[in-house]
């Protein structure tokens, strides 16, 4: 066996065994965090007390059921009062009010129905005016709306490969083009650092193209 058939092969093993170990490496985080839900329950309680061992897992059904049981409280008229009384405690407290005031606007944003997170995906000047990046509209500020006009959208430029961090602007909707590309596949765009293949219509295209 050659040098580059040894190469290869050992590419072709890192291409099958990375996204494997990340996968697996992912789930049991969620799991031993979740798993941290089963403090909540009185000691003796606890599965590995009453088993004689630890059953990794078990917090997931718990938070589910927490979750769940939340959920069905607050969709009632009881539940709804409870809960205003409780976001008009944490309102009052200096900065728990920030914190829980901005992740509850997002949540409910990302979260919610009939909410918009990321409306279309665009293509902006980005980090120069030679260049172009992938971006998501998002919602202009009435405040900001009546100052700089309808003329102007809001963007949230995703970093790669973590789209959880990035930058927000305030554009030109002239300087934009819009994408015919879903969310989740611009999203898999960014994660893949643009690994990941078109598969779109082919309607629309890159500037230059």
């Amino acid at each position: 066996m050659t040098t580059a058939h040894v190469k290869r092969h050992f590419l072709t093993g890192l291409l099958i065994l990375v996204p494997l170990g990340v996968t697996v490496w992912v789930i049991t985080a969620l799991v031993g965090f979740m798993d941290q839900t089963l403090l909540l329950l009185p000691e003796h309680w606890r599965p590995e007390r009453l088993l004689g061992f630890r059953l990794p897992g078990l917090g997931v059904l718990l938070t589910i059921i927490i979750v769940l049981v939340t959920g069905i409280l607050a969709g009632n008229l009881l539940g709804q009062r409870m809960l205003k009384l409780w976001e008009g405690l944490l309102n009052r407290i200096p900065v728990v009010k920030s914190i829980y005031g901005s992740v509850k606007q997002v949540s409910d944003t990302l979260l919610s129905g009939n909410g918009h997170a990321f409306r279309k995906v665009l293509l902006v000047h980005y980090p120069h005016p030679e260049a172009w990046s992938l971006a998501f509209q998002t919602n202009v500020p009435i405040e900001v709306r009546d100052e700089l006009g309808g003329e102007w959208l809001a963007v949230f430029i995703p970093t790669a490969p973590s789209p959880v961090n990035g930058f927000y602007f305030y554009v030109k909707r002239s300087e934009t083009v819009e994408l015919d590309v879903s969310v989740d596949m611009a999203l898999k765009y960014i994660v893949s650092m643009g690994v990941v293949a078109p598969q779109g219509n082919g309607s629309n295209s890159y500037p230059g193209d």
